[in-house]
């Protein structure tokens, strides 16, 4: 529900800061409560108290964000790290984070950041016209949320996207997928149309392992995404002796195909020791067993991420079979998709949004 209350001099000082603004999606209850309306936690917050996430606090029975603009991190970075492979395809696009996240995952590859309150009395501002002026200046294609979970910067993002579409710019989240659907409706309505959501496991994973969400909320925002018009690419971190058993594999596959349809990509990616988690590394053969399920199973676009090189991370007809897009690790060495977005042998029709950049184009 909450975590703990500031002293009411403290509140005083931190709603001088220009990162403290008013929140867009919340309510007001009896005795100056406030609900939230962000994510799906639905925090209850009393006046002084922050949310689970400690991004959002309860001033004089209002709700105020204390990270609009408090960015952690800036950089250009390809869209196949996060991983896009269908979007925007060999782009570049300007990314950012602010503090602190809604889950709890104990293997957390970005826990810096993720597991980091914000502090509005030391943070920096930034505005929209500087995020938007710094993409173009770089020459990047778009403006990506991400490294931890996007969704708490909602507020800002949500001016911020209207700024960067409107300059050309492409908008996306790379997201836990734990938001309500009022707030995927106002980022739709802002200029977002690319959402790539972590899937973690099955319902024991989140309840043990990740803060004790509903899992089923995840799953009908990848439903809902689609049926808004954006996007849509599922990650599965598949973590060594925790959801990389037969049973669970086979029911991401099978909850993939029922909610984000065959041609939504579903990428499996290799998980690393991080944050309080020691197991080993994901054993490659239990990647490759996941994307073969997946494949034998109806998904038309899957893969295996951060294992560099491997045939199962290049794009492939499945019409045909055809290699289209070949990749070493997050660069594409071979792209023979029409300027149409077809097999140049089958004409099949591949899934793609978004123009292909050549900027990372290496020619062999």
């Amino acid at each position: 529900m909450v975590d703990g209350r500031e002293p009411e001099m403290e509140t005083d000082y931190i709603k001088l800061s220009p990162n403290v603004r008013e929140a867009v999606l919340y309510e007001k209850l009896r005795g100056d409560m406030v609900r939230c309306g962000l994510c799906e936690r639905r925090c209850v917050i009393p006046p002084n108290g922050r949310g689970f996430c400690k991004t959002r606090m309860n001033i004089d029975g209002k709700l105020y964000t204390l990270i609009y603009g408090d960015l952690s991190a800036v950089e250009s970075r390809p869209i196949e790290i996060k991983p896009f492979f269908h979007y925007w395809p060999g782009s570049t696009a300007l990314t950012f984070s602010t503090w602190s996240c809604n889950l709890d995952c104990v293997w957390c590859q970005n826990w810096d950041l993720s597991k980091s309150p914000p502090d509005p009395s030391r943070s920096r501002h930034y505005t929209p016209e500087e995020v938007v002026a710094e993409a173009l200046e770089r020459g990047d294609e778009g403006l990506c949320s991400s490294f931890q979970e996007p969704t708490l910067l909602t507020d800002w993002n949500l001016t911020l996207f209207k700024m960067g579409s409107g300059k050309g710019l492409y908008c996306c989240y790379v997201s836990n997928g734990y938001m309500t659907l009022e707030a995927l409706r106002l980022l739709r309505d802002a200029g977002m149309d690319g959402l790539k959501i972590d899937v973690k496991g099955d319902a024991e994973t989140y309840l043990k392992y990740c803060g004790g969400v509903d899992v089923e909320k995840v799953w009908r925002n990848v439903r809902e995404a689609k049926r808004m018009g954006f996007h849509v690419e599922v990650v599965n971190l598949v973590v060594t002796g925790v959801n990389d058993d037969e049973e669970c594999l086979r029911w991401i596959v099978e909850r993939h195909l029922k909610e984000a349809g065959p041609e939504t990509p579903l990428h499996f990616t290799r998980y690393y020791p991080a944050y309080k988690f020691n197991n080993p590394p994901t054993s490659v053969k239990t990647l490759e067993r996941a994307y073969e399920l997946a494949k034998s199973s109806g998904v038309l676009y899957p893969y295996i991420g951060n294992v560099i090189g491997h045939r199962y991370s290049h794009t492939y007809c499945p019409n045909c079979g055809e290699a289209l897009i070949k990749r070493l690790g997050y660069r594409i060495v071979r792209y023979r998709i029409t300027e149409d977005n077809e097999c140049p042998k089958c004409h099949y029709r591949i899934n793609i949004r978004g123009r292909r950049v050549r900027k990372w184009r290496i020619v062999f």
